[in-house]
């Protein structure tokens, strides 16, 4: 069930040192089968202005350079408004009612699961718990980032373990500032 939201890591080499990613020690982490579920908004963003790729976009990326990772990108039926204040009040407006454009239906073949969401009203974006609902987490490890512009993890952590019965969820996590978000490689590659 692979689709255009679904891609394969390809070890490209780090623009900024030159690097292969794969020099990072992620063995352990590289031996699992790993999916990145994530939602990302591009245009107007707080703190950062417009923008052509959403600040956890830039983030789930770097997750998948260094870990192999498979990604599925959860998308809104409807798309928010290009500006931020009005796209904050849309997510208002659509807590428990989300639409998404494709659900995700099994994670089986994985052994991990990376949420990742900018956070909107203390948690994850609306379409996140649409994406999540319905899905057997049993026995994965579940890793929750988020993007935030100063509210840290916020709620996401403990949403996500409600959302995600039965997986071991790292209720720690990593926060990254947006503002922050295209540099963050090298504290995406420490967290993991």
């Amino acid at each position: 069930m692979r689709s255009s939201r679904w891609r394969p890591c390809e070890g490209n080499k780090d623009a900024e040192s030159g690097r292969n990613e794969r020099e990072y020690d992620l063995s352990e982490v590289n031996d699992m089968k790993s999916l990145i579920i994530y939602f990302s908004r591009a245009d107007e963003n707080y703190a950062v202005g417009y923008i052509d790729k959403g600040n956890t976009e830039i983030v789930a990326e770097y997750v998948q350079e260094l870990t192999g990772a498979d990604m599925f990108k959860v998308e809104p039926a409807v798309p928010y408004a290009a500006d931020y204040r009005t796209c904050i009040e849309e997510a208002k407006r659509r807590i428990g009612n989300a639409p998404i454009k494709e659900n995700l239906t099994d994670i089986s073949a994985y052994d991990t699961v990376f949420i990742m969401s900018p956070i909107y009203w203390g948690t994850y974006a609306p379409e996140m718990e649409t994406a999540l609902e319905g899905l057997d987490f049993i026995g994965k490890t579940v890793r929750v980032i988020c993007t935030h512009e100063g509210s840290g993890l916020s709620g996401m952590p403990s949403d996500v373990k409600k959302m995600c019965k039965g997986a071991d969820v790292d209720a720690k996590g990593l926060a990254i500032k947006g503002s922050q978000a295209k540099n963050s490689k090298k504290s995406v590659a420490e967290w993991l």
